[in-house]
């Protein structure tokens, strides 16, 4: 082969960044070279990092400036609101690439299956994180009108959203907020917020500075009850192995002994209390029924038989994001993700020829964004082994331009990379204008406007995808 080696890459998140960087670092960049695209379905580049991560998380969006230097590079071109398979399908892609990598992530909330989850104020985390991030696809709105509100899960996700529930608007309007959510969050009535888990410490997901963040605000007052910390033997043994477990135990200890302040809002965190029901009166949530768990031996937990009922009139699920099936790929429902060997994609019992995925499609969203490198490298090792073996499917029409010239061809209003840097400016223009960094664009209008998106005058609107939405 003497032209470079084309390769695709779907969903711009830090998942598809990375492999894009992991091939820009190979040897076959060398000789015969890479040409690398990325496909993704929203106008921006960045994925979760710019939905779903907290806009009071600055550390973590500083990400995108490493992301930045990787899309900076010759060899990659962005193909912003660009969806698949709408816009551009698997048969289209393998017509103008040897491999496809599909990184889409997961933005869906898992089901929690217990009686009353279908009650109005009882929604799913990551429908809100998506409104308070500025994403286009969901409602300008959100109701905040709950003075008690519960939030089921121990992750870092539960500690965003109960963060963002139990700060003022005005301490978040430094970040990049957009006004929506500022005046949503103006409104907000919440005065207790309450995170159950159903284990002990010593098995809570969140990271020990996430966790710590939280009694960093003036306006919360976190609370642990002294009878939660409680350990066995296995969970001693976590606490031993785990360093950042055993941080996250010490910090819940000592919040636990102190004396409760007088800050307005209350954070409660609660452990061994497994959500059992979502009790509702004429379709509304009223209160939240948990069962009392205790520790059997392992770090693991059985009920007791003991039940609580906690007056709350809206109730979050945070137990865990979920990827959308892609069509033309096999895919596990219980897992969420596509059935894979080392990323190659497997149908039936054979190998995708020239298909694989990378990130949260791959192994379920579990992880922080730093682990999803190494499944970025195990994928591109793949991808270059079967290159080198001549498992890679020759391409009919592997010109770079050729993929500009159906997309044109097919009236998709598309972005790149010179775009975001627009968006990006324009972005900062708006906050400058009122003394902040940023504020976020919401519509999709809006960011095509701003990224000077092609377009031809016949090229009408994309409709919007249906997205479940409890607002």
């Amino acid at each position: 082969m003497t032209r470079p080696v084309r390769v695709a890459i779907v969903g711009a998140g830090p998942a598809g960044i990375y492999a894009a960087d992991a091939l820009l670092k190979s040897e076959v960049c060398q000789d015969p070279g890479v040409s690398i695209d990325l496909f993704e379905r929203m106008p921006a580049p960045f994925g979760l990092i710019r939905y779903g991560v907290a806009p009071d998380h600055p550390r973590i969006k500083g990400i995108v400036k490493a992301l930045h230097q990787v899309l900076d590079k010759p060899q990659i071109r962005l193909f912003g609101n660009v969806s698949y398979p709408h816009d551009i399908g698997l048969d289209d892609l393998r017509s103008f690439y040897d491999a496809v990598i599909f990184s889409t992530g997961a933005e869906a909330d898992r089901a929690l299956d217990i009686p009353g989850i279908e009650l109005d104020g009882s929604y799913g985390a990551a429908e809100f994180v998506s409104w308070y991030d500025g994403h286009p696809e969901v409602p300008r709105t959100w109701p905040l009108t709950a003075e008690k509100v519960a939030v089921l899960g121990v992750g870092n996700v539960a500690l965003d959203v109960a963060r963002v529930l139990a700060k003022t608007a005005d301490e978040l309007l430094p970040t990049e907020i957009p006004d929506n959510v500022y005046q949503g969050l103006k409104a907000n009535k919440a005065l207790e917020v309450h995170v159950f888990g159903r284990r002990g410490p010593a098995q809570a997901k969140f990271s020990p500075m996430e966790l710590r963040e939280l009694d960093h605000s003036p306006n919360i007052e976190v609370i642990v009850n002294p009878e939660d910390i409680e350990y066995d033997e296995g969970s001693i043994a976590t606490r031993r192995e785990n360093k950042q477990a055993n941080m996250v135990a010490q910090t819940l200890e000592n919040w636990a002994i102190r004396d409760v302040g007088d800050r307005p809002h209350k954070l409660f965190l609660h452990f061994f209390e497994s959500p059992v029901e979502i009790l509702g009166e004429d379709g509304k949530v009223t209160a939240l029924r948990t069962e009392r768990t205790e520790l059997d031996g392992t770090g693991n937990v059985r009920g007791t038989g003991r039940f609580t009922d906690w007056d709350m009139q809206s109730v979050y699920r945070a137990v865990g994001y979920y990827s959308e099936e892609l069509p033309k790929l096999p895919f596990d429902v219980a897992s969420g993700t596509v059935p894979h060997e080392a990323g190659r994609v497997i149908a039936g019992d054979e190998h995708m020829a020239s298909v694989y995925v990378t990130g949260w499609i791959k192994r379920g969203p579990i992880g922080l964004i730093g682990h999803t490198k190494g499944d970025a490298n195990e994928t591109v090792a793949c991808v270059l082994e079967d290159r080198a073996a001549g498992r890679l499917a020759e391409p009919a029409t592997p010109a770079p331009e050729a993929v500009e010239a159906f997309l044109e061809g097919r009236n998709v209003r598309y972005t790149t990379w010179e775009g975001w840097h627009k968006l990006d400016a324009h972005e900062q223009a708006l906050g400058a204008a009122q003394g902040r960094e940023r504020i976020k664009v919401v519509e999709r209008e809006g960011m095509l406007d701003a990224s000077g998106a092609f377009v031809r005058p016949s090229c009408p609107p994309r409709p919007e995808p249906e997205r479940a939405s409890e607002a």
